[in-house]
């Protein structure tokens, strides 16, 4: 049985930042719904791109030669093996979109590190 998915719904179970919960799979890849405040840590994923959708408030996104804000319904892809530092600005309800090995810190150690196999499906 196909089943929508209500992000609203699902975003309201939980409101612990920096804590992504699994939404969906497919073709190897999680959808995952997270809420973000505050400052995450500067890291990279070395295989692979990841896709950040804001889906309510903004968020800045940082690389070390720019930065790119987002409010809702805009949406960016950082490539594999580039350095970023999400930043939220204020509270911010977003979708991420990656393959499922993904780690959250990618290539660093941190409070914030979810390693995918510890990732709750909601």
């Amino acid at each position: 049985m196909i089943e929508k998915i209500n992000l609203a719904e699902k975003l309201a179970t939980f409101d612990e930042p920096w804590n992504p919960k699994i939404v969906a799979e497919l073709n190897g890849q999680y959808v995952k719904v997270a809420h973000a405040e505050g400052e995450h840590v500067w890291h990279h994923h070395d295989e692979e791109d990841e896709l950040f959708l804001i889906v309510s408030g903004r968020m800045r996104i940082g690389f070390r030669d720019g930065e790119i804000e987002l409010g809702p319904g805009e949406c960016c892809v950082v490539p594999r093996g580039v350095e970023h530092k999400p930043v939220a600005l204020g509270q911010v309800e977003l979708l991420l979109f990656e393959p499922a090995s993904t780690r959250s810190t990618g290539n660093v150690n941190h409070v914030y590190t979810r390693e995918a196999d510890d990732l709750e499906r909601i």
